[in-house]
C-alpha cells in the first residue's frame, strides 16, 4: 500500500461513526502488516515459552514470533554480518527499551510491531535495560526474549536501581516512581560507548510504520533530542505554583519557547548527550525536587526543564500518546487528528490489562494483533477474530471521535 493511500485511509477515520472507525482501523493494521515494504515473512513455530520467577509469578507463555527477514534492498547489508551482529555496527537502527516483569507483555508486543513493519527488520538492534532487582532476573528476561524472537539482534544491560533511587521523589501515581522509569536518563552511560544514536521507546507502544523513517530524523543545530512537541498543551501544569512564583526558577525558561513533549518516544544523539553531561543536568533538578517540591509528575519534568524549547520537532504521527487515559482513572481516549505511525498507551490504562479484564477501550483492539501472549483466559465463542466482545461496546465511549 502506498504511503499516500495509508495516510488517506487513516484520515478518513474521523468521518465514520465510532464503531466503524475502530473496526476499520484495526482491520487496516492487520491488513497492512502483511504487505510491509521489503519484508519476507518466515512463519515461526507454534511453540509457547514461559518462565516462573522466584515469587511464583508466571511470565508468559509467549508464542514464538514469525521470523521477519530483510527484503532484497537490504540483502547486501545482511549478508555481510554472518551470524554475529555487533551493537557497534553504525548501519543498524538502534532502539532502547526497558525490560521488566510487569511490562514484559507490552515490550514483546512493541518489538513485534517494530519488526513487522520495518523495511529491513534484520537491521534493527534492540538495547534492553533491565532492573537489577526485578522479580525476574535480567537473565530470565533475556531468555524469554530470545525464545520469542530467535533471530532478534539485541543486548540486555543491567540497570542498578541504587543509581537513581535516592533522587526519586513521590509522584501522583506510584508506578511513576519505579526506578526503571528513569533509565532513559542514563542511556549515555549504560549503552556501549560506540552507540552514537538511539531511539528510545516506552514499553506501552506499537509501531505501525517503518521505524527507519523515525531513525532518519535529522537533529539540527546543537539539538540533543527529537520528539513530537505539543505546544497547545498547558505547559504550566507540569510544575507547581511554587515553581512559577519563584522568579529564579520560572526564569529558567526565559528566552525559550517551551512546549510539552512526551519522553516515551525520543531520538537521541548520545555523543552530544555525553559531551554535554545531560545526565548530570537532569539529576540537578531531581536533587532540587527532593529539597523543594517543584513538580508532581515523575520523570518527565526534569526532561522538560533541561530540553523544552530546544527539541527537534518530529511529526505527531510518531507519538499518538495518551491512549492509556490520565494517571488516575485510565479512561478511554481517542486518536489525535492526523496520520498514525506509532500508538502509545501512556497513562494508567494498559491494553493487555483491559483486554484480559474484558473491559477494553476501542483502540486497545489495535494493540491486540501484536500480542504474542498465550492467553489463559478463554475468549467467548461468539467473540470476533479481532477480539471485540460486542460491537455495541464500541459506541459506549463518547470520548472517541
Amino acid at each position: 500500500m502506498r504511503e499516500e493511500e495509508k495516510t488517506r485511509f487513516l484520515k478518513m477515520r474521523v468521518r465514520f461513526p465510532m464503531k466503524s472507525a475502530v473496526l476499520a482501523f484495526v482491520v487496516f493494521l492487520v491488513f497492512i502488516s502483511q504487505f510491509a515494504v521489503g519484508i519476507r515473512l518466515v512463519p515461526g513455530r507454534i511453540a509457547a515459552v514461559s518462565a516462573t520467577v522466584g515469587n511464583g509469578f508466571d511470565l508468559g507463555p509467549f508464542v514464538e514470533a514469525p521470523e521477519y527477514r530483510n527484503g532484497k534492498e537490504c540483502a547486501s547489508q545482511s549478508l555481510n554480518r554472518e551470524n554475529f551482529v555487533s551493537s557497534c555496527d553504525p548501519s543498524l537502527v538502534h532502539i532502547a527499551m526497558t525490560l521488566d516483569s510487569e511490562y514484559l507483555r507490552g515490550s514483546i508486543a512493541a518489538v513485534h510491531s517494530v519488526l513487522r513493519h520495518a523495511s529491513c527488520p534484520e537491521n534493527v538492534f534492540f538495547h534492553f535495560i533491565a532492573a537489577e532487582f526485578d522479580p525476574a532476573s535480567p537473565r530470565v528476561l533475556s531468555q524469554l526474549v530470545r525464545s520469542t524472537f530467535p533471530s532478534l539482534n539485541f543486548k540486555v544491560y543491567i540497570f542498578r536501581e541504587d543509581t537513581v533511587i535516592n533522587l526519586i521523589s513521590s509522584s501522583i501515581r506510584q508506578a511513576l516512581e519505579n526506578p526503571l522509569n528513569y533509565a532513559r536518563n542514563y542511556l549515555g552511560d549504560i549503552l556501549d560507548r560506540c552507540v552514537d544514536r538511539v531511539i528510545y521507546l516506552d514499553s506501552d507502544i506499537i509501531v505501525v510504520d517503518d521505524i527507519t523513517k523515525l531513525w532518519n530524523t535529522t537533529l539540527t543545530g546543537s539539538r540533543i533530542i527529537g520528539a513530537p512537541e505539543y505546544c497547545h498543551a498547558n505547559f504550566t501544569k507540569y510544575f507547581t505554583s511554587g515553581f512559577w512564583s519563584d522568579p529564579d526558577l520560572s526564569g529558567f525558561f526565559s528566552g525559550r519557547k517551551p512546549c510539552y513533549f512526551n519522553t516515551g518516544v525520543m531520538v537521541m544523539d548520545l555523543v552530544r548527550w555525553r559531551e554535554g553531561n545531560y545526565r548530570e543536568k537532569i539529576e540537578t533538578w531531581m536533587q532540587l525536587q527532593k529539597k523543594r517540591r517543584i513538580y508532581d509528575l515523575g520523570s518527565l519534568p526534569p526532561f522538560l526543564l533541561v530540553f523544552a524549547g530546544n527539541v527537534e520537532a518530529i511529526d505527531h504521527r510518531w507519538n499518538q500518546h495518551g491512549l492509556g487515559g490520565d494517571n488516575v482513572r485510565g479512561s478511554c481516549r481517542s486518536l489525535h487528528k492526523g496520520p498514525v505511525s506509532l500508538l502509545h498507551w501512556s497513562g494508567k490504562g494498559k491494553p493487555w490489562v483491559r483486554l484480559d479484564e474484558k473491559r477494553p477501550c476501542p483502540l486497545d483492539h489495535s494493540w491486540e494483533p501484536y500480542d504474542l501472549y498465550e492467553h489463559k483466559i478463554e475468549r467467548a465463542k461468539d467473540q470476533s477474530l479481532l477480539g471485540f466482545s460486542s460491537l455495541s461496546e464500541l459506541t459506549e465511549d463518547s470520548s472517541f471521535l
